[in-house]
Protein backbone atom coordinates (compact mmCIF):
# COMPACT_ATOMS: atom_id res chain seq x y z
CA UNK A 1 0.00 0.00 0.00
CA UNK A 2 1.16 3.41 -0.78
CA UNK A 3 2.09 5.60 2.31
CA UNK A 4 3.79 8.75 2.91
CA UNK A 5 7.71 8.76 3.56
CA UNK A 6 10.26 10.90 4.40
CA UNK A 7 13.87 11.02 3.71
CA UNK A 8 16.51 12.76 5.98
CA UNK A 9 19.82 13.62 5.26
CA UNK A 10 23.05 14.14 7.13
CA UNK A 11 26.56 15.03 5.96
CA UNK A 12 28.86 14.59 8.36
CA UNK A 13 32.93 15.46 8.04
CA UNK A 14 33.36 12.09 6.04
CA UNK A 15 30.46 10.98 5.21
CA UNK A 16 27.08 11.50 3.86
CA UNK A 17 23.79 9.38 5.38
CA UNK A 18 20.44 9.25 4.43
CA UNK A 19 17.46 7.29 6.04
CA UNK A 20 14.05 6.08 5.06
CA UNK A 21 11.37 6.65 7.95
CA UNK A 22 7.71 6.26 8.46
CA UNK A 23 5.78 9.14 9.48
CA UNK A 24 5.93 7.80 13.15
CA UNK A 25 9.73 7.72 12.75
CA UNK A 26 9.96 4.59 12.31
CA UNK A 27 13.83 3.99 10.09
CA UNK A 28 13.30 1.73 7.33
CA UNK A 29 16.56 1.71 5.79
CA UNK A 30 19.67 4.06 6.06
CA UNK A 31 22.75 4.35 3.44
CA UNK A 32 26.10 5.98 3.61
CA UNK A 33 28.05 7.18 1.45
CA UNK A 34 31.95 8.58 2.00
CA UNK A 35 32.87 12.12 1.19
CA UNK A 36 37.00 13.23 1.00
CA UNK A 37 38.32 15.92 2.59
CA UNK A 38 41.97 17.48 1.55
CA UNK A 39 43.65 18.55 3.76
CA UNK A 40 47.61 20.82 2.61
CA UNK A 41 48.41 21.52 6.52
CA UNK A 42 47.14 21.37 10.25
CA UNK A 43 44.66 24.28 9.98
CA UNK A 44 43.11 23.63 6.38
CA UNK A 45 41.06 21.30 5.47
CA UNK A 46 39.06 22.08 2.13
CA UNK A 47 35.57 19.56 0.05
CA UNK A 48 34.44 19.45 -2.98
CA UNK A 49 30.95 20.42 -3.00
CA UNK A 50 29.88 18.70 -5.89
CA UNK A 51 31.32 15.42 -5.37
CA UNK A 52 29.44 15.82 -1.72
CA UNK A 53 26.12 16.22 -3.83
CA UNK A 54 26.89 13.23 -6.15
CA UNK A 55 27.33 11.28 -2.16
CA UNK A 56 24.01 12.44 -1.22
CA UNK A 57 22.28 11.44 -3.80
CA UNK A 58 23.74 8.13 -4.34
CA UNK A 59 22.67 7.45 -0.73
CA UNK A 60 19.17 9.15 -1.34
CA UNK A 61 18.98 6.72 -4.11
CA UNK A 62 20.30 3.51 -1.92
CA UNK A 63 18.41 4.31 1.30
CA UNK A 64 15.22 4.50 -0.99
CA UNK A 65 15.72 1.13 -2.48
CA UNK A 66 16.96 -0.81 0.57
CA UNK A 67 13.91 0.72 2.31
CA UNK A 68 11.81 -1.20 -0.95
CA UNK A 69 9.93 2.41 -1.16
CA UNK A 70 8.64 4.04 -4.06
CA UNK A 71 9.69 6.55 -4.84
CA UNK A 72 6.44 9.07 -5.57
CA UNK A 73 5.87 7.80 -1.79
CA UNK A 74 8.54 10.13 -0.55
CA UNK A 75 6.86 13.34 0.51
CA UNK A 76 9.44 15.17 2.44
CA UNK A 77 13.60 15.70 2.29
CA UNK A 78 15.26 17.57 4.55
CA UNK A 79 19.34 18.45 5.07
CA UNK A 80 21.73 19.27 7.61
CA UNK A 81 25.71 19.30 7.65
CA UNK A 82 28.41 20.40 9.10
CA UNK A 83 29.12 24.07 9.25
CA UNK A 84 31.03 24.27 6.45
CA UNK A 85 31.42 27.35 4.09
CA UNK A 86 30.42 26.40 0.42
CA UNK A 87 31.73 29.23 -2.41
CA UNK A 88 30.05 29.53 -5.54
CA UNK A 89 29.94 32.14 -8.88
CA UNK A 90 27.67 34.09 -10.54
CA UNK A 91 26.60 31.21 -12.88
CA UNK A 92 27.00 28.44 -9.64
CA UNK A 93 30.74 27.55 -10.76
CA UNK A 94 32.95 26.13 -7.35
CA UNK A 95 35.28 28.81 -6.61
CA UNK A 96 38.82 27.84 -5.48
CA UNK A 97 38.78 28.04 -1.56
CA UNK A 98 42.05 26.33 -1.73
CA UNK A 99 45.61 28.38 -1.82
CA UNK A 100 46.36 25.99 -5.40
CA UNK A 101 43.86 27.64 -6.93
CA UNK A 102 41.88 23.99 -7.69
CA UNK A 103 38.59 25.67 -8.05
CA UNK A 104 36.81 21.59 -7.27
CA UNK A 105 37.98 22.34 -3.44
CA UNK A 106 35.40 24.66 -3.13
CA UNK A 107 34.05 24.23 0.39
CA UNK A 108 36.30 25.10 4.40
CA UNK A 109 35.95 22.11 6.05
CA UNK A 110 34.14 23.20 9.91
CA UNK A 111 37.38 22.13 11.63
CA UNK A 112 39.41 24.30 9.22
CA UNK A 113 41.48 26.66 11.96
CA UNK A 114 43.24 28.76 9.36
CA UNK A 115 41.23 32.31 10.31
CA UNK A 116 42.59 32.05 14.13
CA UNK A 117 43.68 35.92 13.51
CA UNK A 118 40.59 36.89 12.26
CA UNK A 119 38.44 35.48 14.88
CA UNK A 120 41.10 37.05 17.68
CA UNK A 121 40.12 40.38 15.54
CA UNK A 122 36.82 39.88 15.20
CA UNK A 123 36.63 38.99 19.14
CA UNK A 124 38.74 42.73 19.89
CA UNK A 125 35.55 44.24 18.11
CA UNK A 126 33.82 44.07 21.47
CA UNK A 127 30.74 43.97 19.57
CA UNK A 128 27.13 43.58 20.83
CA UNK A 129 27.22 40.01 18.47
CA UNK A 130 29.68 38.48 20.63
CA UNK A 131 27.26 38.49 23.30
CA UNK A 132 25.53 35.76 21.35
CA UNK A 133 28.91 33.89 20.66
CA UNK A 134 29.47 33.34 24.34
CA UNK A 135 31.86 36.48 23.92
CA UNK A 136 34.45 34.99 21.85
CA UNK A 137 34.67 34.56 18.22
CA UNK A 138 35.94 31.20 16.93
CA UNK A 139 37.61 29.77 13.70
CA UNK A 140 34.94 27.01 13.12
CA UNK A 141 32.16 30.25 12.27
CA UNK A 142 31.93 31.80 9.12
CA UNK A 143 32.57 35.41 9.72
CA UNK A 144 36.18 34.77 10.35
CA UNK A 145 36.62 32.39 7.43
CA UNK A 146 35.22 35.07 4.93
CA UNK A 147 37.58 37.62 6.40
CA UNK A 148 40.29 35.49 5.35
CA UNK A 149 39.14 34.56 1.78
CA UNK A 150 38.54 38.37 0.90
CA UNK A 151 42.02 38.99 2.29
CA UNK A 152 44.24 35.87 1.43
CA UNK A 153 42.51 34.97 -2.35
CA UNK A 154 41.15 37.88 -3.59
CA UNK A 155 40.27 36.58 -6.78
CA UNK A 156 38.65 34.09 -5.50
CA UNK A 157 36.24 36.75 -3.55
CA UNK A 158 36.32 38.59 -6.95
CA UNK A 159 34.20 35.79 -8.37
CA UNK A 160 32.12 34.80 -5.62
CA UNK A 161 28.39 35.51 -5.68
CA UNK A 162 26.71 33.11 -3.74
CA UNK A 163 28.12 31.65 -0.06
CA UNK A 164 26.77 29.05 1.44
CA UNK A 165 27.11 27.27 4.77
CA UNK A 166 26.74 23.48 3.34
CA UNK A 167 23.25 22.29 4.95
CA UNK A 168 22.16 25.34 2.81
CA UNK A 169 23.99 24.69 0.09
CA UNK A 170 22.35 21.22 -0.31
CA UNK A 171 19.17 23.19 -0.35
CA UNK A 172 19.97 25.06 -2.61
CA UNK A 173 20.82 22.48 -5.14
CA UNK A 174 17.34 20.71 -4.31
CA UNK A 175 15.38 23.54 -4.81
CA UNK A 176 17.04 26.33 -6.37
CA UNK A 177 16.08 28.28 -3.28
CA UNK A 178 18.62 31.04 -2.21
CA UNK A 179 16.48 30.97 1.25
CA UNK A 180 18.97 30.13 4.35
CA UNK A 181 18.16 28.68 7.32
CA UNK A 182 17.95 30.16 10.90
CA UNK A 183 20.25 27.27 12.34
CA UNK A 184 23.16 28.48 9.90
CA UNK A 185 23.06 32.01 9.65
CA UNK A 186 22.12 32.63 13.83
CA UNK A 187 24.52 30.13 14.45
CA UNK A 188 27.58 30.34 12.29
CA UNK A 189 27.00 34.37 10.57
CA UNK A 190 26.39 36.54 13.44
CA UNK A 191 22.97 36.66 12.40
CA UNK A 192 20.54 38.01 15.17
CA UNK A 193 17.28 36.16 14.83
CA UNK A 194 15.74 37.68 18.45
CA UNK A 195 16.23 41.34 17.18
CA UNK A 196 14.33 43.86 14.76
CA UNK A 197 17.66 44.46 13.13
CA UNK A 198 18.94 41.00 12.25
CA UNK A 199 22.11 41.86 10.44
CA UNK A 200 24.49 44.14 12.10
CA UNK A 201 26.50 46.07 9.27
CA UNK A 202 28.30 47.96 11.09
CA UNK A 203 30.13 44.50 12.58
CA UNK A 204 30.35 43.63 8.97
CA UNK A 205 31.95 46.47 8.11
CA UNK A 206 34.33 47.17 11.29
CA UNK A 207 36.00 43.66 9.97
CA UNK A 208 36.34 44.68 6.14
CA UNK A 209 32.83 42.60 5.12
CA UNK A 210 30.56 45.45 4.21
CA UNK A 211 29.93 43.77 1.22
CA UNK A 212 28.93 40.28 2.07
CA UNK A 213 25.21 40.13 2.02
CA UNK A 214 25.58 41.41 -1.50
CA UNK A 215 28.48 39.02 -2.12
CA UNK A 216 26.96 35.89 -0.58
CA UNK A 217 23.26 36.67 -1.96
CA UNK A 218 21.71 36.48 1.72
CA UNK A 219 18.42 36.92 2.89
CA UNK A 220 16.99 39.85 4.91
CA UNK A 221 15.47 37.27 7.25
CA UNK A 222 16.42 33.76 7.51
CA UNK A 223 13.51 30.62 6.83
CA UNK A 224 12.76 29.37 10.15
CA UNK A 225 13.97 25.38 10.80
CA UNK A 226 11.69 23.40 9.07
CA UNK A 227 9.65 25.43 7.03
CA UNK A 228 8.50 24.51 3.41
CA UNK A 229 11.02 25.45 0.90
CA UNK A 230 9.42 24.30 -1.83
CA UNK A 231 9.50 21.14 -4.04
CA UNK A 232 12.53 19.65 -5.43
CA UNK A 233 13.36 20.49 -9.07
CA UNK A 234 13.10 18.40 -11.71
CA UNK A 235 17.56 18.36 -11.89
CA UNK A 236 16.99 17.32 -8.36
CA UNK A 237 14.46 14.44 -8.31
CA UNK A 238 16.12 13.14 -11.34
CA UNK A 239 19.50 13.02 -9.23
CA UNK A 240 18.41 12.30 -5.89
CA UNK A 241 16.06 9.38 -7.98
CA UNK A 242 12.47 11.08 -5.83
CA UNK A 243 9.72 13.07 -8.04
CA UNK A 244 8.86 16.74 -7.54
CA UNK A 245 6.05 16.18 -5.15
CA UNK A 246 8.66 15.71 -2.65
CA UNK A 247 8.83 19.16 -0.44
CA UNK A 248 11.66 20.39 0.77
CA UNK A 249 12.54 21.57 4.51
CA UNK A 250 14.77 24.35 5.70
CA UNK A 251 17.50 22.26 7.25
CA UNK A 252 20.22 22.62 10.18
CA UNK A 253 23.61 22.12 11.28
CA UNK A 254 24.34 18.29 11.82
CA UNK A 255 24.80 18.80 15.59
CA UNK A 256 21.48 20.53 15.96
CA UNK A 257 19.66 18.03 13.96
CA UNK A 258 21.24 15.19 16.36
CA UNK A 259 20.06 18.32 19.25
CA UNK A 260 16.06 17.97 17.46
CA UNK A 261 16.39 14.20 17.26
CA UNK A 262 16.85 13.39 21.51
CA UNK A 263 15.34 17.10 22.81
CA UNK A 264 12.69 18.00 20.05
CA UNK A 265 9.84 15.60 22.05
CA UNK A 266 11.10 17.57 25.55
CA UNK A 267 9.56 20.86 24.30
CA UNK A 268 5.71 19.58 25.37
CA UNK A 269 6.80 20.77 28.78
CA UNK A 270 9.05 23.83 28.00
CA UNK A 271 9.39 24.45 31.76
CA UNK A 272 11.48 21.83 32.10
CA UNK A 273 13.60 21.43 29.43
CA UNK A 274 16.42 23.12 30.86
CA UNK A 275 17.42 19.69 32.63
CA UNK A 276 18.24 17.82 29.85
CA UNK A 277 21.33 18.51 27.71
CA UNK A 278 22.02 16.61 24.37
CA UNK A 279 25.22 15.67 23.70
CA UNK A 280 25.90 14.73 20.18
CA UNK A 281 29.59 12.66 20.03
CA UNK A 282 31.99 11.66 17.09
CA UNK A 283 34.81 12.84 15.55
CA UNK A 284 34.20 16.35 17.81
CA UNK A 285 31.40 16.75 20.32
CA UNK A 286 28.25 19.30 20.44
CA UNK A 287 26.49 19.61 23.85
CA UNK A 288 23.35 21.11 23.04
CA UNK A 289 21.13 23.20 26.14
CA UNK A 290 17.62 24.56 25.31
CA UNK A 291 15.39 27.13 27.54
CA UNK A 292 12.67 28.91 27.33
CA UNK A 293 14.44 31.99 27.98
CA UNK A 294 17.99 33.82 26.96
CA UNK A 295 21.29 32.58 29.14
CA UNK A 296 24.28 33.97 28.26
CA UNK A 297 27.27 31.83 28.84
CA UNK A 298 30.85 32.83 28.62
CA UNK A 299 32.95 30.57 26.41
CA UNK A 300 29.42 28.76 25.23
CA UNK A 301 27.93 29.77 22.02
CA UNK A 302 24.81 31.22 21.86
CA UNK A 303 22.45 31.84 23.09
CA UNK A 304 21.09 31.22 19.65
CA UNK A 305 17.17 32.01 18.87
CA UNK A 306 15.33 29.22 17.08
CA UNK A 307 18.42 27.56 16.23
CA UNK A 308 16.93 24.34 16.64
CA UNK A 309 12.99 24.49 17.56
CA UNK A 310 10.92 28.23 16.79
CA UNK A 311 10.55 29.78 19.82
CA UNK A 312 12.85 28.33 21.91
CA UNK A 313 16.99 29.45 22.79
CA UNK A 314 20.03 27.54 22.42
CA UNK A 315 23.42 27.48 24.32
CA UNK A 316 26.19 25.36 22.50
CA UNK A 317 29.02 23.71 24.36
CA UNK A 318 31.41 21.50 22.44
CA UNK A 319 35.27 19.91 22.47
CA UNK A 320 36.97 20.35 19.04
CA UNK A 321 38.59 16.94 18.64
CA UNK A 322 37.25 13.70 20.41
CA UNK A 323 37.01 10.87 18.49
CA UNK A 324 39.87 12.12 16.52
CA UNK A 325 41.65 12.35 19.85
CA UNK A 326 41.44 8.89 20.62
CA UNK A 327 42.21 8.47 16.96
CA UNK A 328 45.45 10.65 17.51
CA UNK A 329 46.60 8.81 20.44
CA UNK A 330 46.31 5.90 18.67
CA UNK A 331 48.43 7.04 15.84
CA UNK A 332 50.89 8.51 18.09
CA UNK A 333 51.49 6.14 20.43
CA UNK A 334 54.52 3.34 19.29
CA UNK A 335 51.86 0.38 20.07
CA UNK A 336 49.53 2.41 18.27
CA UNK A 337 49.18 2.09 14.23
CA UNK A 338 46.09 2.19 11.98
CA UNK A 339 43.19 3.61 14.29
CA UNK A 340 40.67 1.07 12.81
CA UNK A 341 37.25 0.15 14.49
CA UNK A 342 39.05 -3.17 15.29
CA UNK A 343 42.14 -0.93 17.40
CA UNK A 344 39.56 0.55 19.06
CA UNK A 345 37.83 -2.68 20.07
CA UNK A 346 41.03 -4.06 21.14
CA UNK A 347 41.89 -1.19 22.85
CA UNK A 348 38.85 -1.12 24.70
CA UNK A 349 38.89 -4.80 25.66
CA UNK A 350 42.27 -4.86 27.26
CA UNK A 351 41.52 -1.76 29.61
CA UNK A 352 38.36 -3.84 30.38
CA UNK A 353 40.72 -6.41 31.96
CA UNK A 354 43.10 -4.00 33.16
CA UNK A 355 40.31 -2.59 35.32
CA UNK A 356 39.65 -5.52 36.48
CA UNK A 357 42.30 -6.42 37.56
CA UNK A 358 43.85 -3.25 39.28
CA UNK A 359 40.65 -1.44 40.00
CA UNK A 360 41.02 2.83 41.11
CA UNK A 361 44.45 2.18 40.96
CA UNK A 362 44.75 1.70 37.44
CA UNK A 363 46.86 4.31 35.50
CA UNK A 364 45.69 6.86 38.58
CA UNK A 365 48.68 8.83 38.20
CA UNK A 366 48.41 9.64 34.55
CA UNK A 367 46.62 12.65 33.41
CA UNK A 368 45.55 14.74 30.15
CA UNK A 369 43.79 18.50 29.22
CA UNK A 370 42.40 17.10 25.98
CA UNK A 371 42.75 20.61 24.36
CA UNK A 372 44.59 18.80 21.30
CA UNK A 373 42.68 21.23 18.65
CA UNK A 374 42.38 23.88 21.22
CA UNK A 375 39.07 24.41 23.79
CA UNK A 376 35.97 25.55 21.96
CA UNK A 377 33.95 25.25 25.73
CA UNK A 378 34.10 26.25 28.32
CA UNK A 379 37.33 28.30 27.90
CA UNK A 380 36.23 29.82 24.08
CA UNK A 381 40.38 29.24 23.50
CA UNK A 382 41.25 27.86 20.15
CA UNK A 383 45.34 28.17 21.27
CA UNK A 384 45.32 26.12 24.15
CA UNK A 385 47.23 22.81 24.00
CA UNK A 386 46.25 19.02 25.05
CA UNK A 387 48.70 17.80 28.12
CA UNK A 388 49.58 14.61 29.24
CA UNK A 389 51.10 14.13 32.83
CA UNK A 390 52.62 10.89 33.77
CA UNK A 391 54.34 9.56 31.35
CA UNK A 392 57.01 6.76 31.34
CA UNK A 393 59.12 4.73 29.51
CA UNK A 394 56.92 2.29 29.01
CA UNK A 395 56.19 1.96 25.02
CA UNK A 396 53.93 -1.57 24.84
CA UNK A 397 50.55 -2.21 24.49
CA UNK A 398 49.34 -1.61 27.82
CA UNK A 399 51.10 1.78 27.87
CA UNK A 400 48.63 2.54 25.06
CA UNK A 401 45.61 1.39 26.81
CA UNK A 402 46.64 3.47 29.92
CA UNK A 403 47.04 6.24 27.87
CA UNK A 404 43.67 6.05 26.17
CA UNK A 405 41.64 5.16 29.36
CA UNK A 406 42.86 8.69 30.68
CA UNK A 407 41.66 9.76 27.30
CA UNK A 408 38.58 9.29 27.52
CA UNK A 409 38.35 10.26 31.57
CA UNK A 410 39.76 13.40 30.22
CA UNK A 411 36.81 13.90 27.57
CA UNK A 412 34.42 13.08 30.17
CA UNK A 413 35.70 15.38 32.51
CA UNK A 414 35.30 18.04 29.75
CA UNK A 415 31.91 17.44 29.60
CA UNK A 416 31.59 18.15 33.12
CA UNK A 417 33.27 21.44 33.04
CA UNK A 418 31.41 22.86 30.49
CA UNK A 419 27.73 21.48 32.12
CA UNK A 420 29.06 23.05 35.82
CA UNK A 421 29.65 26.40 33.35
CA UNK A 422 25.65 26.19 32.10
CA UNK A 423 24.38 25.34 35.55
CA UNK A 424 25.91 28.35 36.96
CA UNK A 425 23.39 30.43 34.59
CA UNK A 426 20.15 28.97 35.31
CA UNK A 427 20.39 25.38 33.90
CA UNK A 428 19.84 22.18 35.98
CA UNK A 429 21.44 19.61 33.81
CA UNK A 430 20.87 16.12 35.29
CA UNK A 431 20.57 14.49 31.87
CA UNK A 432 22.49 14.13 29.08
CA UNK A 433 21.10 12.17 25.56
CA UNK A 434 23.90 11.25 24.08
CA UNK A 435 23.50 10.20 20.25
CA UNK A 436 26.81 9.32 17.56
CA UNK A 437 29.64 7.55 17.43
CA UNK A 438 30.48 7.30 21.25
CA UNK A 439 27.83 5.37 21.94
CA UNK A 440 29.62 2.55 20.28
CA UNK A 441 32.35 3.34 22.77
CA UNK A 442 31.13 1.52 26.32
CA UNK A 443 34.24 3.11 27.95
CA UNK A 444 33.00 7.18 27.12
CA UNK A 445 29.31 5.71 27.89
CA UNK A 446 29.92 4.58 31.57
CA UNK A 447 32.65 7.92 31.99
CA UNK A 448 29.47 9.83 30.72
CA UNK A 449 27.00 8.89 33.49
CA UNK A 450 29.73 8.62 35.92
CA UNK A 451 32.34 11.60 35.75
CA UNK A 452 29.71 13.95 34.93
CA UNK A 453 27.06 12.82 37.64
CA UNK A 454 24.16 12.88 35.16
CA UNK A 455 21.73 9.96 33.91
CA UNK A 456 22.80 9.14 30.99
CA UNK A 457 20.06 8.69 28.63
CA UNK A 458 20.84 6.42 24.61
CA UNK A 459 18.32 7.27 22.49
CA UNK A 460 16.33 4.09 21.16
CA UNK A 461 16.45 5.45 17.56
CA UNK A 462 18.97 3.78 15.92
CA UNK A 463 20.30 7.31 14.30
CA UNK A 464 18.54 10.05 16.60
CA UNK A 465 20.12 12.50 14.19
CA UNK A 466 18.42 11.52 10.81
CA UNK A 467 15.34 11.40 12.99
CA UNK A 468 15.49 14.63 13.55
CA UNK A 469 16.07 15.44 9.82
CA UNK A 470 12.86 13.48 9.03
CA UNK A 471 10.89 15.03 11.97
CA UNK A 472 11.96 18.49 9.87
CA UNK A 473 10.99 16.85 6.88
CA UNK A 474 7.35 15.67 8.19
CA UNK A 475 6.98 19.53 8.52
CA UNK A 476 7.59 20.87 5.76
CA UNK A 477 5.32 18.57 4.16
CA UNK A 478 2.54 19.25 6.13
CA UNK A 479 2.09 16.11 7.97
CA UNK A 480 2.25 17.54 11.25
CA UNK A 481 0.71 21.02 12.66
CA UNK A 482 4.37 22.33 13.42
CA UNK A 483 7.74 21.31 14.00
CA UNK A 484 7.59 20.69 18.02
CA UNK A 485 4.11 18.56 16.98
CA UNK A 486 6.52 16.72 14.41
CA UNK A 487 8.74 15.87 17.39
CA UNK A 488 6.29 14.41 20.10
CA UNK A 489 4.68 12.33 17.30
CA UNK A 490 8.03 10.74 16.34
CA UNK A 491 10.31 10.58 19.15
CA UNK A 492 11.38 6.99 19.54
CA UNK A 493 12.62 7.09 23.64
CA UNK A 494 15.48 5.42 25.17
CA UNK A 495 17.32 3.90 27.33
CA UNK A 496 18.60 5.40 30.72
CA UNK A 497 22.08 4.71 32.80
CA UNK A 498 22.29 6.46 36.20
CA UNK A 499 26.01 7.11 37.21
CA UNK A 500 27.43 4.64 39.41
CA UNK A 501 27.91 6.58 43.35
CA UNK A 502 31.13 4.41 44.18
CA UNK A 503 32.87 5.46 41.35
CA UNK A 504 32.17 9.33 42.40
CA UNK A 505 35.08 10.06 44.63
CA UNK A 506 37.68 8.72 42.07
CA UNK A 507 36.48 11.24 38.97
CA UNK A 508 35.73 14.28 42.06
CA UNK A 509 39.56 13.45 42.22
CA UNK A 510 40.23 13.34 38.91
CA UNK A 511 38.30 16.62 38.54
CA UNK A 512 39.84 18.38 40.72
CA UNK A 513 43.23 17.62 39.42
CA UNK A 514 41.31 18.56 35.64
CA UNK A 515 40.42 21.97 36.83
CA UNK A 516 44.27 22.20 38.35
CA UNK A 517 45.86 21.03 35.32
CA UNK A 518 44.11 23.85 33.53
CA UNK A 519 45.33 26.84 35.91
CA UNK A 520 49.16 25.37 35.41
CA UNK A 521 48.97 25.13 31.59
CA UNK A 522 47.52 29.09 32.20
CA UNK A 523 50.58 29.82 34.50
CA UNK A 524 53.01 28.38 32.18
CA UNK A 525 51.53 29.97 29.01
CA UNK A 526 51.95 33.38 31.42
CA UNK A 527 55.83 32.31 32.03
CA UNK A 528 56.26 31.68 27.97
Amino acid sequence: MAQDLLVGVDVGTGSARAGVFTPSGKLLARHEKPISMRRSDANHAEHDSAQIWTAVCAAVRQAVSDAGANPQDIVGIAFDATCSLVVRGRDGEPVAVSRNGENRWDTIVWLDHRALEEADECTRTGHEVLHYVGGVMSPEMEVPKLMWLKRHLPQSWERAAQIFDLADFLSWQATGSLARSQSTLTCKWTYLAHAEQKWRRDFLAEVGLDDLLDKAALPAVASPVGSDLGPLTEKAAHDLGLSTNCRVGAGLIDAHAGALGVLGAFTADIATIDRHLALIAGTSSCVMALSAEDRPTSGVWGPYFGAVLPGVWLNEGGQSATGALLDHVIRLHGAGGDPTPETHAAIVRRVMELRQAEGTEFAKRLHVLPDFHGNRSPLADPFALGVISGLTLDSDFDSLCRLYWRTCVAIALGVRHILETLNTRGYSIDTLHITGGHTKNPLLMELYADATLCTVVEPSAPDATLLGMAMVAANAAGLYSSLDQACIAMQQGGTARAPNPAARAQYDRDYRIFLEMLRHRQTIDNIA
